[in-house]
């Protein structure tokens, strides 16, 4: 039985075919980060943790003591282009309440694993 890897080249030579395995590297993700600020009220974070990242009351609360309290907190962690959108989002109802709330992404590497 002849071996599938190998080929007749034009002259009579032969070659060996090898398959080049590609590995693809999971996506980074990104996470949204709220920063704390002395007047931006408990509340609107709350009421903008629940309303962007649809998270309930009680996780809602427990980032916005997070941002209180360590002085970040993390809302959640999306591809690029959902992260973007969700840090728009917050700065955007931020302003639109006149509150100086601010945030950042955060890259998380991805693993590798495919």
């Amino acid at each position: 039985m002849a071996d599938p890897r190998r080929q007749t080249l034009p002259g009579g030579d032969t070659a060996v075919v090898t398959e080049e395995k590609v590995r693809t590297k999971r996506p980074d993700k990104y996470a949204v980060v709220l920063l704390n600020d002395d007047y931006t009220p408990m509340e609107f974070v709350v009421w903008l943790l629940q309303n962007v990242f649809y998270l309930n009351r009680d996780d809602a609360t427990r980032i916005m003591l997070e941002v209180h309290t360590k002085g970040r907190g993390i809302c959640g962690v999306y591809t690029f282009d959902a992260a973007r959108t969700k840090l728009e989002r917050v700065i955007a109802l931020a302003r639109q309440h006149e509150h100086p709330l601010q945030a950042v992404l955060e890259v998380e590497e991805g693993d590798g694993e495919p």
